[in-house]
């Protein structure tokens, strides 16, 4: 059972940060998921070792984090627009930027940190380009059927009524904003990361308790109008 990757091929364009280029649609060196084409992305080892002050990336990351190292959701939507990864598109919303961080967020602390905000740099790159690649009249939004395009571009294979489900969620007025776009590739990262975790033997197929279910959407729902870490709310029932 091969699971669906984050997107196919990388582009060359680039997005100026203060003091440093970085070429967009390239993976940054020792950074990001590794996309494996036709099956589910890798996870690179990341090292615990304190990030290099050359490396431009945590330069520029360590500057929006603060003494902590985090970043939060308010602290992301600031790095990601100042970086201009959105390019011509609007900056992405808070809520999306909370999405990210719930996608990414594997040790609920509500923030993200260097190797985390890495990862989501090297999926943004890549669910970008797919973007660029069905916006063909490059006005910023996609149709209906070009955003089914672009979730099958990323290997996901999905029914008519999933497909016209999360175009009703998405879209506004019959367009998809980038910003929706990159919310709808959260979710379904996120789905596909959590059902790849209960299917270790990549059946295609899992058994799921009724606890599991509560807290993936109980993960999403907290992040979106609290932005409070899951284990600040989520409490284990306590016998009497």
């Amino acid at each position: 059972m091969a699971y669906p990757g984050y997107g196919r091929g990388f582009g060359n364009f680039h997005v100026q940060m203060p003091g440093i280029q970085i070429q967009m649609g390239q993976p940054v060196p020792e950074t990001g998921p590794q996309v494996l084409l036709g099956g589910y992305p890798g996870y690179p080892a990341y090292s615990d070792s304190y990030p290099s002050a050359s490396d431009p990336m945590w330069t520029y990351f360590s500057a929006v984090a603060g003494q902590d190292g985090e970043v939060d959701a308010e602290e992301l939507q600031r790095c990601l627009t100042q970086s201009g990864i959105s390019g011509t598109y609007s900056p992405f919303s808070l809520e999306t930027c909370r999405l990210m961080i719930a996608m990414l967020d594997r040790d609920y602390t509500g923030k993200m940190g260097f190797n985390e905000f890495k990862e989501l740099w090297a999926a943004l790159n890549a669910w970008k380009q797919n973007f660029m690649a069905v916006d063909q009249d490059h006005n910023g939004t996609v149709e209906p059927h070009e955003l089914s395009q672009a979730i099958a571009a990323m290997g996901y294979r999905l029914s008519p009524q999933a497909l016209t489900t999360i175009v009703k969620r998405y879209s506004k007025n019959g367009r998809i904003f980038f910003d929706d776009y990159v919310a709808c590739c959260v979710k379904l990262r996120a789905l596909t990361d959590f059902f790849r975790g209960r299917d270790p033997l990549q059946q295609g197929f899992v058994n799921f308790l009724y606890d599991d279910v509560s807290m993936l959407f109980n993960t999403f729902d907290i992040y979106i109008k609290t932005n409070k870490p899951v284990l600040e709310e989520v409490q284990p029932e306590c016998s009497p």
